[in-house]
């Protein structure tokens, strides 16, 4: 799965980044690595919580592994 990082410049030095595809996921870091570790953490949780926390509407006809290249 390819993902777009957007980086923005914050306060006090600090570097903010966000998930072009899913802007819920964003995090900051001091340099370019610190912030990429934290949004690769920053998606776990994000994808955890969704794992955890969804509940379809509607009855379920299909579910389907895909993986996006």
């Amino acid at each position: 799965m390819k993902l777009t990082l957007i980086v923005k410049k914050g306060k006090n030095g600090y570097l903010i980044g966000q998930i072009k595809e899913i802007p819920a996921v964003f995090t900051q870091g001091l340099t370019i690595e610190e912030l990429k570790e934290n949004i690769e953490d920053a998606l776990e949780m994000y994808l955890e919580d969704v794992r955890e926390n969804y509940k379809p509407d509607g009855e379920m006809l299909q579910e389907e592994e895909l993986t996006f290249v």
